[in-house]
């Protein structure tokens, strides 16, 4: 059963937060927003205004999941985490 857009967007959201809040998190959250980052992208549910934000967050998760150091790459991307819990947040 695949997920809704909406359902999509709160994972998409909770993982962000969780990076934010947490400073923490692991290589299978970045494989998952890489996933639902694609499923978002091949649906015809997002607005062209949102894909270069979720092409952003792409480019950070497969950036995460092939560093040798996950926390400090989460830690130096916490301004780019927080604005784009933000901008998810004015989507939804």
């Amino acid at each position: 059963m695949s997920l809704k857009f909406q359902d999509q967007m709160g994972l998409l959201q909770d993982i962000l937060v969780n990076h934010l809040e947490d400073c923490c998190g692991s290589v299978s959250e970045c494989e998952q927003l890489g996933r639902l980052i694609k499923s978002l992208l091949a649906g015809n549910s997002i607005s062209p205004d949102m894909q270069p934000l979720l092409e952003e967050i792409y480019t950070y998760c497969q950036s995460g999941k092939n560093s040798s150091d996950l926390t400090g790459h989460i830690n130096a991307h916490q301004e780019e985490l927080s604005q784009w819990v933000g901008q998810i947040n004015s989507y939804s």
